[in-house]
């Protein structure tokens, strides 16, 4: 048998399992999930919002809730 694989898949690399160690990986997977409607643009305007913070450098690294005192 013989298995032809594109140059540009091979330049991306691959990756052989057993279907069985394939099957796992994929059930421990976690889901990707699409927001829409309004909740979805609340996140959004969060995220923006913390970002920006961060960038400005009003934000600080904790190294444990204890930290928030």
């Amino acid at each position: 048998m013989t298995i032809k694989i594109p140059r540009e898949t091979v330049r991306d690399g691959i990756v052989v399992l057993p279907l069985k160690e394939y099957r796992e990986l994929q059930a421990q997977a976690v889901p990707t999930y699409y927001l829409t409607g309004k909740k979805a643009e609340e996140l959004d305007k969060l995220v923006e919002d913390s970002l920006r913070e961060y960038r400005a450098g009003k934000t600080r690294r904790l190294k444990s809730l204890a930290d928030l005192r």
